[in-house]
């Protein structure tokens, strides 16, 4: 999709800590992130001239304002989490066409100690069928909404809990070797797993993703310098009816399903070909749904690839090795992105995937809307 001699890359990356409470508001964590990311790309950060942010946050006029930038190219992407990925696409068409020269994508989040997510307002589509048939019978959470796709599943290919346990254990693996994640230093055994509270049958507790306090950045820019990250193929896709999940055929059909396929198609590559994935794990459930509509498993087939360890560091697919969503950061899949950067620039130390050349990264939005995207290393 953006081939060619030139190439879009991602040329910096930063983040703030990740915690439970953090007594910065969320604009000045923003801004923390947005000076990381530009110091990373070795810019000032005055030369950020476009700019991507995240809708019903932190916005773009805060950090105009606080870093005095002058902004050619200015887009919203109304798709939820699936804008950290998405952006990479719109980011990459932005410096490539010389709308702008550098494209920053940020989150500044306060998830944990903000308000509660049933207390945000939703941007979901479908509202007319949200407010008169799902509301009102109490189904107003993520948790409540996609557990209704974990359950189908069940019924057409059967799923061990302990299956959905061994994500969420490798999940806390691999954050207790990242300091920066918010569980570092957190154990999870298979036993606190079973053990956890009903949330939204099937999810328990440890099946859901993290309310994080916490910002991170990246910026796209187009060059090719010794440290920056190539954006191979980016695409997104809806699923067959993108305002409800309930209502379709195949159930299980999500965007993810269609954006895959067009990245794979748009490199000559397939699943076959990645180090690793970092994959869109809002509950433990989605990163196996998602690996299979991706390619990485067939329909009903990746619980094979989940057991003995395949999705941890070391095993054949490693999966989401800063910790992801479950167990380092809530950061709506942008630090998703920074993790793939760094791996591929070979700055993780012992959570680094060995020779990690290509990563596949997801992204997940409103009622599955998906996004994809494959990121090179230098010595691709």
């Amino acid at each position: 999709m953006f081939g060619g001699v030139n190439k879009a890359c991602v040329t910096g990356v930063g983040n703030t800590e990740y915690r439970r409470k953090i007594d910065r508001p969320a604009d000045v964590l923003a801004v923390e992130a947005v000076l990381a990311a530009a110091a990373d790309a070795g810019i000032e950060p005055g030369e950020i001239d476009g700019i991507i942010p995240y809708p019903g946050h932190v916005g773009d006029d805060v950090i105009q304002a606080e870093l005095s930038l002058s902004i050619r190219f200015r887009a919203t992407i109304d798709m939820g989490g699936c804008g950290a990925v998405s952006g990479l696409g719109l980011a990459s068409m932005a410096v490539l066409s010389g709308a702008a020269r550098h494209v920053l994508l940020f989150r500044g989040l306060k998830g944990s100690s903000g308000a509660r997510k049933a207390d945000r307002p939703s941007f979901l589509p479908g509202q007319p069928f949200r407010r008169h048939l799902e509301y009102v019978y109490g189904m107003n959470t993520p948790a409540q909404r996609y557990a209704v796709l974990c359950q189908r599943y069940r019924h057409e290919y059967g799923l061990d809990r302990r299956t959905l346990g061994e994500i969420a254990i490798a999940a806390r693996a691999h954050a207790n070797l990242n300091p920066n994640a918010q569980m570092h230093g957190r154990e999870l055994t298979m036993e606190e797993y079973l053990a956890g509270r009903l949330i939204a049958d099937p999810y328990t507790l440890y099946d859901c993703c993290l309310e994080t306090d916490g910002a991170s950045a990246i910026i796209v820019s187009a060059r090719n310098g010794a440290r920056d990250i190539r954006i191979l193929s980016v695409a997104e896709a809806q699923g067959v009816s993108p305002d409800d999940t309930s209502n379709r055929e195949p159930f299980m059909d999500i965007g993810l399903t269609y954006a895959a396929n067009r990245v794979w198609n748009d490199l000559g590559m397939g699943p076959e070909d990645m180090d690793a994935a970092m994959i869109y794990d809002c509950f433990t459930f989605e990163l196996l749904h998602q690996l299979e509509e991706a390619g990485f498993a067939g329909h009903g087939k990746a619980a094979a690839l989940i057991a003995d360890g395949g999705i941890r560091l070391g095993g054949k697919l490693p999966v989401n090795p800063h910790g992801g969503m479950l167990s380092e950061a809530h950061q709506a899949g942008l630090n998703h992105v920074v993790e793939a950067v760094r791996q591929l620039r070979g700055e993780c130390g012992v959570r680094q995937v060995e020779n990690a050349r290509l990563i596949a990264v997801s992204g997940w939005g409103q009622l599955g809307d998906g996004s994809f995207a494959v990121l090179g290393g230098r010595n691709v």
